[in-house]
C-alpha cells in the first residue's frame, strides 16, 4: 500500500476503534458505512492480520488491532504536528485546530470569541467539542482540551488560563417569598438545585456540614450546569455554581449571592488548557492568546476577569 493511502487508512482505522462503530464514522465523515468497512478490509488485506474481531452488535480491536491503534495515535499525532510547524513557518496560523470542553464554559467563554479569532486568522478552521467526559488528548486527537478543577499530575502539559470559586446563589423573587437564609445550616428548610448523579466537588451533597439524617429538599437536579443557572434565576431554588457560569446573573441581578455564616471553606480551583504536544503549536499559541484577551475582557467573570490572564 501506498505510504499516502497508509496514512489515511490509519486515520479512519483510528476513527473506527474509537467510535467502535463503521456507520458513526461514516455518518461524521459524510460517507456511507460499506465505504469506511471496504477502507478498513483494504488495511486489513495490507498487513494480512485481522484488526476488528466483528459482530452485529460491536466491533472489538484484536490484539493486532489494539498494538496497531496504540502506535497510529501517536504516529497520526507527529504527522499532524509536522504538517502545523511546517506549514507555519512563515508565521501564518491555518490548519484544524480540535478543541474539546465542557458545554457550559464552551458555550459562554469559547464559542462566542470565535468569530473575532476567524477575523484575525481566516485560514484557520476550529473542531469544537462540547462533552461532559474526561477527553484524553492523545488518544482522541485533540490539539487541546480545556478542564476544570485541579489536574492530577501526568505527561500532559496544562497551562492555567483562570480560576474558578464556586457560588451560592438565588433569584431575588425565590428570597422574598422563602426568606434569605443567614446560616449555612438554614439550608435545610430550602429548596437546592444540585447536579444530577453528582460525582465531584461540583455538587451540594459534596459539601460537609449537612445533617443527612434530616437531607434538604432538592428541588431541582440536572446534569446541565445552564439549565440549573436559568431555574436558579427563575426562583426554583437556591444553587452553587461556578462562577464563571454565574457572574453574568450576578452583575445583572437576576441572582444574589449568598454569604452563609458556617459555609464549609472551599478552595478555588483552576481552569486549564490541556496539550499533549511539549511544544505547542502556532494554532495553538494563537487560539491560547486569543482565548485570554477575551476572557480577560468578559464582563460575565466579574471581579475574577483579572485572574483569566495569571
Amino acid at each position: 500500500m501506498e505510504s499516502i493511502r497508509f496514512a489515511e487508512s490509519l486515520s479512519m482505522f483510528v476513527d473506527v476503534a474509537q467510535a467502535k462503530s463503521f456507520s458513526a464514522v461514516a455518518r461524521r465523515k459524510g460517507l456511507v458505512a460499506s465505504s469506511v468497512a471496504r477502507q478498513i478490509d483494504a488495511l486489513e488485506q495490507d498487513l494480512n492480520v485481522p484488526l476488528f474481531t466483528r459482530s452485529t452488535r460491536a466491533l472489538v480491536l484484536t490484539e493486532a488491532g489494539s498494538l496497531l491503534f496504540e502506535r497510529a495515535v501517536k504516529i497520526l499525532h507527529d504527522m499532524t504536528d509536522a504538517r502545523s510547524e511546517v506549514v507555519s513557518l512563515d508565521g501564518s496560523v491555518q490548519g484544524l485546530l480540535r478543541v474539546s470542553c465542557v458545554p457550559a464554559f464552551g458555550r459562554r467563554h469559547v464559542a462566542p470569541h470565535l468569530g473575532s479569532l476567524f477575523e484575525r486568522h481566516p485560514a484557520l478552521n476550529v473542531e469544537l467539542e462540547l462533552t461532559e467526559r474526561v477527553v484524553d488528548p492523545v488518544l482522541e486527537r485533540f490539539d487541546i482540551v480545556i478542564r476544570i478543577g485541579d489536574q492530577p499530575d501526568s505527561s500532559l502539559i496544562c497551562q492555567r488560563i483562570g480560576s474558578q470559586r464556586y457560588v451560592m446563589g438565588a433569584s431575588p423573587a425565590y428570597l422574598q417569598r422563602h426568606g434569605r437564609p443567614r446560616t449555612f445550616e438554614d439550608l435545610s428548610g430550602h429548596r437546592l438545585i444540585d447536579r444530577q448523579h453528582s460525582t465531584s466537588a461540583r455538587g451540594w451533597r459534596e459539601l460537609d456540614g449537612f445533617d443527612w439524617r434530616r437531607p434538604p429538599q432538592f428541588a431541582l437536579e440536572s446534569n446541565d450546569c445552564d439549565a440549573r443557572r436559568m431555574c436558579a434565576a427563575q426562583g426554583l431554588g437556591i444553587a452553587l455554581m461556578p462562577n464563571w457560569a454565574i457572574g453574568e446573573d450576578l452583575a445583572a441581578g437576576r441572582i444574589v449571592e449568598l454569604d452563609l455564616e458556617g459555609t464549609p471553606r472551599q478552595e478555588p480551583s483552576g481552569i486549564f488548557l490541556v496539550r499533549a504536544a511539549p511544544r505547542a503549536s502556532v494554532k495553538v499559541r494563537a487560539f491560547t492568546e486569543h482565548l485570554l484577551e477575551s476572557i480577560g475582557r468578559s464582563a460575565s467573570w466579574v471581579s475574577d476577569a483579572a485572574t483569566a490572564g495569571k
